[in-house]
């Protein structure tokens, strides 16, 4: 964190012509986490969301008002951990050229990043120009929201045998526009995985449609939506077979669980946008299409967060046991 007290004799000299004389030069560190707006219940949604970065904007420039850089960063940063690639490209700008705020190359370059991830060209060029790859973790403008709920654990299921999940998953109701066949299906199949047919269901009608013939411009394919390199890793070898890729589909669902330790938010994220961007952003990646399509899924599900998981399939996610372990010195500190 030594990164973010640079003396503000190295701030450019455009960047301090553009300050009012008395404007306080504050740190990204010394902004207010982005928490709900006053007044808001509920998810934050993406109307909300493109209204704080048009907010920001505004305020940056002194569209139609006072220019306050500062304020216009405090927005950028709560749209920014909502997944808005322009507000995190945005605050990345401001850090890169002190704009209200003190320069930091490195908590820019994860701005960039994440804003790279979802397809934004200038965020991918001022990252090459920033070295590339961002190092450490994530800045505070890009971890999971406090709406969020802090990483949970389900009890895992006996390793032997197929197990049955909890008593609340087989309460849950199936999705209505789901055909018979297709259901029925799952429902015979998804114990087989340790799976609630509900849970596989509303991915697959969030994924798919339930279309066996459709396919994303990612060239994700068939019911569950899998990506060539995750039919591999299960072993598929006709993407385009339904009962393939529904099969893989559970397969990959099943690992996310176990690696996830049952938490299906994590698991959710993970199959929208790779276990690995989870880790990365120690929880549900700040990218605008992950988070809506994780909040469409659970709402579906009733908000329902643990699912049993067999432990046997694979070692549980680092990051998993690290934020558990600074949520008990969180309150162990109380």
């Amino acid at each position: 964190m030594k990164a973010w007290f640079l003396p503000l004799l190295f701030m450019p000299l455009a960047a301090l012509a553009q300050l009012p004389a008395s404007a306080p030069v504050l740190t990204l560190e010394q902004l207010p986490r982005p928490a709900m707006p006053p007044g808001e219940r509920g998810p934050v949604v993406p109307a909300q969301v493109e209204r704080w970065r048009q907010e920001a904007k505004a305020l940056e420039y002194g569209d139609g008002i006072a220019r306050d850089e500062v304020a216009a960063a405090k927005l950028y940063c709560r749209a920014a951990r909502y997944g808005d690639a322009e507000a995190q490209y945005s605050l990345g700008w401001m850090l890169t050229n002190a704009r209200g705020i003190q320069r930091n190359d490195a908590e820019a370059a994860h701005l960039f990043a994440a804003a790279a991830e979802q397809g934004m060209a200038q965020a991918q060029n001022m990252l090459a120009r920033l070295g590339g790859t961002p190092l450490g973790d994530p800045p505070p403008c890009l971890r999971p929201p406090d709406t969020d709920p802090p990483v949970a654990a389900a009890p895992p299921v006996p390793q032997r045998g197929a197990g049955k999940p909890g008593a609340l998953w087989a309460t849950l109701p199936l999705p209505p526009q789901a055909p018979p066949a297709i259901a029925n299906y799952v429902k015979l199949v998804a114990p087989e995985f340790q799976l609630s047919p509900a849970l596989v269901l509303a991915v697959m009608a969030q994924e798919s449609n339930f279309d066996p013939l459709a396919e994303s411009p990612k060239k994700a394919q068939g019911l569950m939506q899998l990506m060539p390199d995750t039919a591999a890793r299960f072993r598929v070898t006709r993407l385009r077979d339904p009962s393939q890729n529904i099969r893989a589909g559970m397969a990959y669902l099943r690992w996310l669980l176990a690696y996830f330790e049952g938490d299906v938010m994590l698991a959710l994220a993970g199959y929208n946008a790779g276990e690995g961007a989870v880790d990365r952003y120690l929880g549900v990646p700040p990218y605008a299409e992950t988070r809506q399509y994780v909040r469409k899924i659970m709402a579906a599900l009733g908000g329902q967060r643990l699912h049993p998981y067999d432990a046997s399939v694979t070692a549980a996610s680092p990051m998993v046991q690290r934020v558990k372990a600074r949520m008990q010195s969180i309150l162990l500190a109380r």
